[in-house]
């Protein structure tokens, strides 16, 4: 019975890994093959299931040009212009958000998690022309912060490590400190989480 078990998983083994070998062939001629690896693609496989169905906007959506799977229903302007770990793809595998990386970079720290309706944003309107656009200023969030639903992240803005934005919010400024919850529009600290660890 040992024998038959060991036998069993050996191919199963086998067999998913030249499944995996031929999903990765299949999906490098519509992603580039450094964004076809790492943890959802490795150990949770839940990445092919992005990529199956990321076709329908990399074929003819508004993603055409994006080298990796991104959810249907969310924007990302220029993948050029974006900074991620490439073990962080489920940041873009929720629905409604707006990535505007046009002119400005955006950065986005590793174990970092966004919400659906997230707009990222780097350049505004100018003021007296609506047609121009202002200079793009970097975005940066630091690792393990968590952006929370319908939030928006405006031009310049530097997030430190572990910052949790509430829902809904809008952050106007930096936060560099880091370990904190801001909220609001606009955002503001509303929690010190070292002090909340220490008590």
């Amino acid at each position: 019975m040992t024998n038959i078990f060991k036998e069993y998983m050996l191919k199963k083994i086998l067999y998913s890994e030249v499944l995996k070998i031929f999903l990765r062939f299949f999906f490098s001629f519509l992603y580039s093959k450094e964004f076809l690896t790492g943890y959802y693609f490795d150990q949770k496989r839940l990445g092919w299931y992005w990529c199956f169905r990321s076709i329908p906007s990399r074929l003819w959506g508004d993603n055409r040009k994006i080298k990796f799977p991104v959810h249907p229903r969310t924007i990302l302007s220029n993948d050029k212009n974006i900074a991620f770990d490439v073990d962080n793809l489920n940041i873009f595998q929720t629905p409604g958000c707006y990535w505007q990386n046009h002119n400005a970079k955006i950065h986005i720290g590793k174990g970092s998690f966004v919400a659906p309706n997230v707009g990222f944003i780097t350049t505004n309107h100018n003021l007296y022309d609506l047609k121009k656009h202002e200079d793009g200023k970097d975005v940066v969030i630091g690792k393990d912060c968590w952006i929370g639903m319908n939030s928006v992240i405006l031009p310049g803005v530097i997030l430190g490590d572990h910052t949790i934005v509430g829902a809904g919010s809008v952050v106007t400024k930096s936060f560099l400190e880091g370990n904190i919850v801001i909220a609001g529009n606009p955002a503001k600290i509303i929690k010190n989480l070292i002090v909340e660890i220490e008590k």
